[in-house]
């Protein structure tokens, strides 16, 4: 089944890719590897912000960085001039975690884009992974995801 089926029967409509807000370029595609830039979260209601551990919970922060591999996947999809299906696979991610100094569940907030990754594409979408804190993000949001994906 095709990426784009399997999204489909999934009931997951990709965002529009997110435009940079600043001096830089969404993604570079070298050879067959493309480079998406941090994704921060955002969902239908805007940017979704908050520290973890200081009022925001783990389902919360991972429902943030879902988000995150929903653009992270729009940006692929715009790399490949629109064709999701040339997506090989997921190579790594990296994930940024607005939290507190004592928080240390980083990893679990990250797995809202690990287990979506993998949901999406099967084991297509099992990928190294970096879960790490920062003190703050862009905008104050939850979570900044960005990635390595191969394609053909």
């Amino acid at each position: 089944m095709s990426l784009t089926a399997r999204l489909a029967d999934l009931g997951i409509t990709l965002p529009d890719a997110p435009a940079p807000a600043a001096n830089y370029v969404p993604f570079v595609v070298t050879g067959n590897t493309v480079y998406v830039s941090g994704q921060i979260s955002n969902g239908p209601d805007g940017l979704i912000t908050g520290r973890l551990g200081d009022g925001m919970d783990v389902d919360a922060g991972a429902a943030a960085a879902r988000s995150c591999a929903l653009s992270l996947l729009a940006q692929v999809r715009t790399a490949c001039d629109g064709d999701l299906d040339r997506l090989k696979r997921v190579v790594k991610l990296t994930g940024f975690v607005n939290s507190t100094a004592d928080f240390t569940d980083q990893p679990k907030v990250i797995n809202g884009a690990s287990d979506f990754m993998v949901e999406a594409l099967g084991d297509a979408g099992r990928h190294a992974r970096s879960a790490v804190s920062a003190a703050s993000l862009p905008l104050g949001v939850a979570v900044e995801i960005e990635g390595i994906f191969e394609i053909e």
